[in-house]
């Protein structure tokens, strides 16, 4: 037989749900025959309104909630009927309120999965140490305290790095970011995000906050309610042509969401001739949003934002630029 008979396409979504729901003995449907297609090392952010079915969808991938009909497709394989724990093995999982074990050590909580697998103590504690630092957690300070110790949103960064301990491929998230203010929030998406991009997980996060999946998301998955899948677009998609009225009502008009997915271009820079000094503010990179060359701007005080790739300068960002990428963006 093949050796490479069994190994799943490099090609394959890493998430496949075919007619995937869920209907409860009394007739209620949460999720109605979905079909969903998770790349690998996407991030997906799935959101609507309350009730909708994106946590019940969540937890079907993970079979927390059994479905009732469909199959669940994971790296190729079936899991359908899976055992559901070691399903699990392979599948990080964060949720709002972390449930860190509150009479161990941080290094403890984070060090159990890898011990669950037969590591030794050393390797498991190395292993801890070095996610607490990928976290933004110093071991050094915040290994040895306890969970009371610590702020939400460092409790929030513990419980990812605890789903990140056994490294697994697939990620899931039930508003992780929920339970912290509006400023620690915005840290830790900007964190995870960073994070994301270096460890290329595919993640799937659910959220009821539209700037969160529009922030986060390489494609967003909007449900309406009855469990129904309205649209499945990237951000930019999304805000500039909603499929349906009740998508165009729940994700809204604000210009400032599309400035915050749309990225700069070199075409939409002008060379450096002829912008004094005092015009010119602090550089930004290429693969900024306009929302943060705004920010640069408004910063600054100055109405010029230089831009460079890497080290090398390629120009300047004037407010014309910005309202004429703006203007494409909504047409």
């Amino acid at each position: 037989m093949d050796a490479t008979a069994s190994r799943p396409d490099a090609t394959e979504p890493m998430i496949r749900l075919e007619g995937v729901g869920k209907t409860y003995p009394d007739g209620t449907v949460a999720v109605h025959a979905l079909d969903l297609e998770v790349q690998r090392g996407e991030m997906v952010c799935l959101v609507g309104p309350s009730g909708c079915g994106k946590s019940t969808t969540l937890k079907m991938i993970n079979r927390l909630i059994e479905p009732t009909t469909g199959r669940i497709w994971l790296d190729g394989q079936d899991v359908t009927d899976a055992d559901p724990h070691e399903l699990r093995r392979g599948i990080g999982y964060v949720i709002q309120q972390v449930g860190l074990f509150p009479h161990q050590r941080i290094e403890a909580n984070v060090m159990t999965v890898p011990l669950l697998y037969g590591e030794t103590k050393q390797t498991a504690r190395e292993r801890a140490h070095e996610l607490l630092a990928m976290v933004g957690l110093d071991p050094g300070q915040y290994a040895r305290k306890y969970p009371h110790e610590l702020s939400g949103g460092q409790q929030q960064r513990v419980g990812v790095a605890r789903a990140l301990a056994a490294n697994p491929p697939v990620l899931l998230m039930d508003e992780p970011f929920g339970a912290v203010d509006p400023i620690v929030r915005g840290r830790l998406q900007e964190e995870f995000r960073r994070l994301q991009d270096e460890l290329g997980k595919t993640v799937v996060l659910v959220t009821h906050d539209i700037d969160e999946a529009i922030r986060m998301g390489d494609r967003v998955a909007v449900f309406e309610a009855g469990g129904r899948l309205a649209q499945y677009a990237t951000p930019v998609e999304l805000l500039a042509r909603p499929a349906t009225e009740s998508v165009a009502d729940f994700v809204g008009s604000d210009g400032l969401r599309r400035l915050s997915v749309t990225r700069l271009r070199e075409d939409l820079l002008e060379p450096l001739d002829g912008v004094t000094g005092g015009q010119l503010g602090a550089a930004i990179d290429l693969d900024s949003s306009l929302e943060e060359a705004l920010a640069a701007m408004l910063r600054d005080d100055r109405p010029v934002v230089g831009v460079r790739r890497g080290a090398q300068f390629v120009g300047v960002l004037t407010p014309a630029g910005v309202h004429r990428a703006l203007r494409e963006s909504l047409r």
